[in-house]
């Protein structure tokens, strides 16, 4: 990443906002920051720490750090303290202390690990009192990373908790003093110790490192390059290059921003050059970012909370979510391309596409590390082990290939560093192992250094990039442990159970005012319910997402809302994948669209024009949900999966994306009249609803559309021969 385009992500995205600070306070921000990228590398590939333990370190080390990265109020950006005595480096005297105590009071409950079996339930005086102080401060360090929302709906919940005899009707409850409270949230692993924050010290941060490295090592500029050459010479080249290329960016980045900022720097001027309109450009990129959360491998962190909540093995996941990443950039590629079409828009020229086997000859070691780590997956392994492996093959890489030309020397120190990787992580040398990596590790530089030729990478941006992977994990790090708050409300009081039965009620009577205007026989009660519950569960999703990060509401909606989702017969996969991609979706929905204000600044458009451009290219995303739930084969490792059912669901949404396309384009084969807009638009719905009857009524419905636009395009041609002729 260059220093450009992380100054864009800084502007845009509200968790890469940290402070200016001077030494000795940059120094120790730093060198902390590494520590904890060390530490996540090193426990990754030789086990992790007893669990309470694990987790301790590292939201000590997150929490600490956020009150040292992020200011007390967001105008301290602009005008920071100058460095003295009470502003040690530029950072407050009140905000060393206040990471201080956060650190002490995470820490506290794994020292007191082996007596924590008799204090849960009946905690002492000074396990409320630093309880007390982690919830404030952990409440104080979220607003700071992220804002408000997140730290409100916690507080919501808390409040439930505590005054529960004042709410009405179902959600009525007995209550739970404060002591309880804390006991719960801090004492127990159902509470801010729960499976966010350990998924997070888990996998999460093996995986943004990755990502990290892997974009330093030139693996991102590799995927830019393979998609200019495939897609960058037809018709709106730069856009089509937008659409792939942030395809395989998303693998490594798993986020929306990080993608929009890194491929859009790229993208997006030559769209503007193309002549593609600013907003249009800008929301091309934003809508093409927003996959990286749901594209395989890498995915979101999210995809590794689905892990631990349904007890799936990370190869099921990755492969559910295979088909659904490719419909939403298969939609937004269809009205991109038909855009192109109607705007007389070229594609780039030979001169400006990039010269792919130069480009692979001198670049292809930057696809191992991401060989090896699907490999890895892919044989069973963990997930952080395979995140070792591609974190430790990325430092190889790195510093025994070069841009310029890779020597035969440097080739063979490259491989033989990989057999010994390889050796290592599959136990090869015991219980020796240990060692065999600190020997590589003391090893790698020397051999580095007698090579004596310029590395793709140098040690100093190894850290580099450790560092910047531990500062995306700051704000991800406050939001998992204050969602752990709001899952130990909904533990601690039951909840969610009630909300489940309210929402179901409330679908069953919007189903039964419906079924009583619709003729007989077109619609059965059930259907009619689960359609009206999966709308309320998509709205609540996308409104949650416009204030909160995906991760946060993904936990939030799963805690609350798909149990609802379940209870209605749906499958718990799909149900998840459900509120998961919805949630992913609020990056692209104005007001709150991050990776759409992103991309508008790079454009130079208005941010509102660029998110609701945006949100009219996701619309894929918007109906696939509805698709799996109803044909859920089309997320494959499901229960009673038949080829038939994907068969016929894959077929009805590519058709139905692909017309929908056209009505949102306003061009098929020549530029649509409003009826034919009308007719695709409403064909596009039966096409993608999954079923074989409603594919085909769809596809009678746009015959006649087609055979218009048939009979105006060979006019146009006829007009246009003899004009070229004269």
């Amino acid at each position: 990443m260059t220093d450009t385009t992380r100054a864009l992500e800084e502007k845009y995205d509200p968790e890469m906002r940290f402070r200016p600070v001077w030494h000795p306070a940059a120094l120790l921000v730093t060198s902390l920051l590494i520590v904890l990228s060390c530490f996540h590398y090193y426990t990754a590939g030789f086990g992790l720490l007893r669990e309470t333990t694990h987790r301790g370190v590292h939201m000590a080390f997150v929490l600490g750090l956020v009150f040292l990265v992020f200011p007390l109020r967001k105008a301290l950006l602009d005008h920071p303290p100058k460095p003295g005595p009470l502003n040690p480096g530029g950072v407050p005297w009140y905000d060393w202390i206040l990471a201080l105590a956060v650190a002490a009071s995470v820490l506290y409950v794994p020292y007191i690990f082996d007596d924590l079996a008799f204090r849960v339930g009946n905690p002492t005086t000074q396990d409320v009192v630093l309880g007390s102080i982690l919830v404030v401060l952990l409440l104080e360090a979220t607003r700071r990373a992220m804002g408000w929302p997140l730290p409100i709906i916690a507080l919501v919940f808390m409040l439930y908790a505590l005054a529960g005899p004042i709410f009405p009707g179902m959600l009525k409850h007995s209550g739970a003093p404060w002591s309880s409270l804390v006991n719960h949230l801090y004492l127990t692993s159902q509470g801010i110790y729960g499976i966010a924050i350990g998924v997070v010290a888990t996998y999460v941060f093996h995986f943004v490192l990755f990502g990290v490295l892997a974009t330093a090592i030139g693996l991102g500029k590799l995927f830019i390059d393979i998609a200019s050459s495939i897609a960058g010479r037809y018709a709106g080249g730069p856009a089509k290059v937008s659409v792939f290329a942030s395809a395989l960016f998303g693998m490594l980045s798993g986020s929306s921003v990080a993608n929009a900022v890194t491929v859009g720097s790229l993208t997006i001027p030559a769209m503007i050059r193309l002549g593609y309109p600013r907003h249009f450009a800008g929301g091309v990129e934003a809508a093409s970012s927003t996959g990286g959360q749901i594209t395989p491998p890498i995915m979101g962190a999210a995809a590794f909370l689905m892990i631990e909540f349904l007890n799936l093995p990370y190869p099921t996941i990755i492969v559910a979510a295979i088909v659904p990443a490719f419909m939403h950039f298969f939609g937004v590629f269809m009205q991109v391309h038909f855009e192109a079409k109607n705007k007389g828009l070229r594609g780039l020229t030979k001169e400006e596409l990039p010269d792919l086997p130069a480009t692979l000859k001198a670049n292809w070691p930057t696809l191992i590390p991401l060989v090896l780590l699907v490999g890895i997956i892919v044989n069973g392994h963990t997930p952080y082990l395979a995140a070792f492996t591609g974190i430790s093959s990325c430092i190889l890489v790195g510093l025994f290939t070069s841009r310029r030309g890779t020597t035969a020397m440097q080739y063979a120190a490259l491989f033989v560093s990989h057999g010994l990787l390889v050796a290592l992580i599959t136990r090869a040398f015991g219980d020796h192992g240990v060692w065999l990596f600190l020997v590589m590790v003391a090893a790698v530089p020397l051999v580095h250094r007698a090579l004596g030729r310029e590395s793709r990478i140098g040690r100093m941006a190894i850290l580099a990039a450790f560092e910047l992977g531990a500062k995306y994990a700051l704000a991800v790090g406050a939001a998992a442990a204050t969602v752990g708050i709001v899952i130990g409300v909904v533990t601690l009081t039951g909840v969610g159970f009630k909300v489940s039965y309210i929402v179901t009620s409330a679908a069953q009577y919007l189903a039964t005012g419906v079924l009583a205007v619709l003729p007989g026989g077109w619609g059965d009660l059930t259907t009619l319910t689960l359609i009206a519950a999966l709308v309320m569960t998509g709205l609540v999703c996308i409104l949650m997402g416009c204030g909160i990060p995906t991760t946060a509401n993904y936990i939030i909606m799963v805690t609350v809302a798909a149990p609802t989702l379940v209870q209605l017969g749906v499958q718990p996969i799909v149900a998840h994948f459900f509120v998961f991609y919805y949630g992913v979706l609020a990056d692209i929905t104005p007001p709150v669209a991050l990776a759409a204000y992103a991309a508008a600044g790079m454009a130079g458009s208005d941010p509102f024009k660029t998110g609701n451009t945006a949100f009219r290219l996701g619309l894929g995303k918007v109906l696939v949900p509805f698709v799996f739930v109803f044909a859920p084969s089309l997320l494959i490792k499901v229960q009673n999966f038949s080829w038939y059912e994907f068969g016929v669901a894959f077929a009805g949404c590519i058709l139905g994306i692909t017309v929908l396309s056209t009505a949102l384009s306003n061009y098929m084969l020549t530029r649509m009249r409003m009826w034919e807009r009308i007719v695709c638009a409403a064909a596009a719905i039966l096409m993608i609803a999954p079923g074989i009857v409603s594919t085909a009524i769809g596809v009678a419905m746009v015959i006649p559309v087609l055979a218009r636009q048939i009979a105006a395009r060979r006019r146009e041609v006829a007009v246009a021969m003899p004009a070229a002729g004269g």
